[in-house]
């Protein structure tokens, strides 16, 4: 059975108390627990940790949910998936988002889950390549499906160096990590949240050239649903993003503990001889994501107006293809969920401290 609207309404503060900033209240879930389906972006890594921690610990419960993750194979294709309702919910780069929606396909982001893309060119310590000049010539690995392929072309203008003069190499985005290590490429494309986790704990020292260095600056990922589903039933998507963002709060205050329930939840990371050292990078250096201004003064899943718009405007002219068309930025992305979930003070201090180890990855 579904939660009642109006009961997960009032639960979750949305008409009138969430928006007046009081405390909100637990729904009931004695009618059953609504079940919803959910995607991450990728496998299970830093950035959808929390998804497990929400299923595991309780927060969707809480919240009257009974929700389902499944693995995804790359934003692109999340988009695309809960564009076309095979999931009820997704999480995808803020970035493919916004060209997704200026193809004209129905979605819509409800809550930030962390607020720096990490995007960029991945290589090994040693490589001789030392700007991004050095590309040309060079063999670049990279997955289409991948967030942050769209903006290559991007990436080049803004970072001075020629792509039709770097050998693009397709390759599947489970193996990117291994054809780099294995110098079958020379760089890859790619997330540093996933690939410093997948090769630092192999004692393969990595680096990064990010996009942000070329004054690129894109969120993270987000939390994403269809606009029909955010228009007919508010009080679902609600409760959604509610549990989502108490898992992230939890993430970074009891980090310890949500490394636990993701390892005990994803048994061959567990398994694997640096599956708990893989996950502890991922889940820092997503952690670090989320120490941003947004967060501290507006609270969890908050995103700056904008910063919106400016990313808008980047995908739109150098990403998103021929025919596409800015999205109304207002309805693409939607505050209405968030602001209740904060740190305090000292909470924050905690979570800084712990972060700072992981700085080391993308400083």
């Amino acid at each position: 059975m579904r939660v009642s609207r109006r009961g997960v309404l009032k639960g979750m503060g949305i008409a009138g108390l969430g928006a007046a900033g009081l405390p909100l209240a637990t729904p009931a879930i004695s009618q059953g627990a609504a079940k919803v389906s959910f995607t991450t972006s990728w496998i299970p890594e830093g950035p959808n940790l929390f998804a497990y921690v929400a299923r595991d610990k309780g927060f969707w419960k809480k919240a009257g949910l009974d929700v389902s993750v499944a693995r995804g194979s790359g934003s692109g294709a999340a988009a695309q998936a809960v564009s076309a309702g095979t999931f009820d919910f997704g999480m995808a780069a803020t970035p493919t988002v916004i060209v997704q929606a200026a193809k004209k396909l129905p979605i819509t982001c409800i809550g930030q889950i962390n607020y720096d893309a990490l995007m960029g060119i991945g290589l090994l310590a040693a490589s001789p390549i030392k700007t991004p000049k050095d590309l040309e010539g060079k063999k670049l690995g990279a997955s289409v499906s991948s967030g942050e392929y769209p903006f290559l072309p991007l990436y080049a203008e803004k970072a001075g160096f020629d792509l039709s003069k770097v050998q693009v190499v397709q390759i599947d985005g489970k193996v990117r990590e291994r054809s780099l290590m294995e110098k079958q490429v020379d760089a890859v494309s790619a997330f540093a949240t996933s690939t410093i986790p997948s090769l630092s704990p192999l004692g393969t020292d990595v680096r990064f050239m990010l996009f942000r260095d070329a004054g690129i600056e894109f969120y993270g990922q987000s939390l994403t649903t269809q606009p029909q589903r955010l228009e007919k039933d508010p009080a679902l998507c609600g409760a959604f993003v509610a549990g989502a963002l108490e898992a992230i709060r939890f993430t970074m205050t009891n980090f310890d503990e949500a490394l636990d329930i993701f390892l005990k939840a994803n048994s061959e990371v567990a398994i694997s001889s640096t599956g708990k050292e893989y996950a502890r990078i991922g889940l820092g250096l997503t952690n670090l994501t989320n120490l941003v201004p947004e967060v501290k003064e507006h609270g969890f899943g908050y995103a700056d107006p904008a910063k919106v718009a400016t990313m808008a405007d980047l995908v739109v002219k150098y990403a998103a293809g021929d025919g596409a068309t800015k999205p109304d930025v207002g309805a693409l992305f939607t505050n209405r969920f968030v602001g209740n979930v904060t740190l305090s003070a000292d909470e924050l201090a905690a979570a800084e401290k712990g972060a700072a180890v992981f700085r080391k990855y993308v400083s």
